[in-house]
């Protein structure tokens, strides 16, 4: 290297010293929760792997854990978002869940995966961000989602008829609130208790903060679909606060 290539280089050093932290590109920070004081699927330790690859492959880091006191706001400052991975029951004490809330509100992501709607059914503010609850299932099996936002982050690469095999949720009070990404097709499966208005993905802003949540997500298969892990993806990417454009 010459005179002339060493001093542009160090201009170059120079000039990024000078450029501000919050101006720098930085990897996004995703927390994954994955405690159960329920059913534990088999599908947690197959998913968090899954999520790590994608991560790796796509400029973000995670962290895996089933330990609640990550709920402090010391810790939970370092994180972009945080996704609940299945988790089933009353996961977090109050002062966790105070945590919890108040970054939600200061502007951090969430995302529910599966069981997360299986979750805290006695805390009202997380009934309202999680946009509905799960009430029953019938024996898993093959069926159509219906994609109804072909734009969003989370499915513009989902065939408008997306045919599955997964364990099919019913829910319960579900939110006016919420953005349907994809609806479930009654009619393509047995067991189905919602109707024709069946959401099985969908978004929203809430108390400050991105939510996604996709229904599906029960087995080991899933896991290794493709479709499914772009769709996972996308509404990662939108609980960081990224946008179609991106």
């Amino acid at each position: 290297m010459n005179i002339k290539s060493k001093l542009i280089s160090l201009s170059v050093v120079c000039v990024l010293m000078l450029i501000p932290p919050c101006l720098q590109a930085q990897s996004e920070n995703l927390l994954i929760f994955s405690k159960t004081e329920g059913y534990r699927h088999k599908s947690i330790e197959t998913g968090i792997v899954a999520i790590k690859k994608l991560a790796k492959e796509n400029d973000f880091n995670v962290t895996a854990t089933e330990d609640a006191t990550y709920f402090n706001a010391d810790t939970l400052k370092n994180y972009s978002a945080v996704l609940f991975l299945s988790t089933t029951g009353d996961i977090l004490n109050e002062e966790q869940q105070a945590n919890f809330k108040a970054f939600i509100q200061s502007g951090g992501g969430f995302v529910g995966i599966h069981a997360a709607t299986d979750t805290e059914f006695d805390w009202p503010w997380y009934g309202k961000l999680i946009g509905a609850y799960f009430i029953s299932h019938p024996k898993q099996q093959q069926a159509i989602v219906t994609i109804i936002d072909h734009k969003h982050l989370a499915t513009k690469m989902l065939p408008k008829k997306w045919s599955l095999f997964d364990e099919w949720y019913n829910f319960k009070d579900i939110s006016e609130d919420i953005d349907v990404l994809a609806n479930l097709d009654e009619t393509s499966y047995t067991g189905g208790k919602n109707g024709s208005h069946h959401p099985i993905s969908w978004v929203q802003e809430y108390d400050g903060g991105k939510m996604f949540y996709t229904g599906m997500g029960h087995t080991n298969e899933a896991f290794a679909d493709t479709d499914f892990l772009a769709h996972v993806l996308g509404g990662i990417q939108y609980a960081f606060g990224r946008s179609e454009e991106e």
